[in-house]
């Protein structure tokens, strides 16, 4: 009921769970949550990082540009806050699915998206979403026994969410 997909290189899980909600969208499953969009900007800057609400015709920026040199975390807390509560709002109107763009640093430290994944579980909502190879430890902690590996292959994880949303339907 909680499906993960770790896929390697930079950027790689974020078109899997975009491809596999696009295609749900298309076969109309009820969907709440965000996908990453990344936008290059130029060689110097990292890319801005955007999430797409799922449910709603929100775009919400996620990254702060802190500079040329600089080294730290570049992720907006402020906006990563907004997408979570339009995703809450969604949540509450009991969608087929929930997509998480990822399980992060946010998550692990009980922020972010983490309180909708275990409240989506809680309503019998199966959860999709990406894990960075680092993080696996620490999200495999906090799923317990609910986690569900899947391959870096959309087909597959469209398939996975196809037979979740039978499954909770039955």
């Amino acid at each position: 009921m909680l499906g993960y997909v770790v896929a390697d290189g930079q950027g790689a899980a974020d078109l899997v769970i975009r491809e596999v909600a696009d295609r749900l969208r298309a076969e109309g499953v009820q969907l709440a949550g965000a996908v990453q969009v990344n936008k290059d900007t130029d060689p110097d800057r990292k890319c801005e990082m955007d999430l797409h609400v799922l449910s709603r015709d929100a775009v919400v920026r996620i990254s702060q540009n802190l500079g040329a040199l600089s080294r730290g975390c570049r992720l907006d807390p402020d906006g990563l806050e907004r997408a979570v509560g339009l995703v809450a709002q969604a949540l509450a109107e009991g969608p087929d699915l929930l997509i998480v763009n990822k399980y992060g640093k946010q998550e692990i430290d009980g922020r972010g998206f983490r309180p909708l994944i275990g409240e989506a579980l809680a309503m019998g909502i199966p959860v999709l979403t990406a894990v960075n190879r680092g993080n696996v430890e620490q999200f495999l902690a906090f799923a317990e026994d609910l986690a569900e590996a899947l391959p870096g292959d959309a087909q597959v994880v469209f398939d996975w969410c196809m037979a979740q949303r039978t499954l909770t339907a039955g």
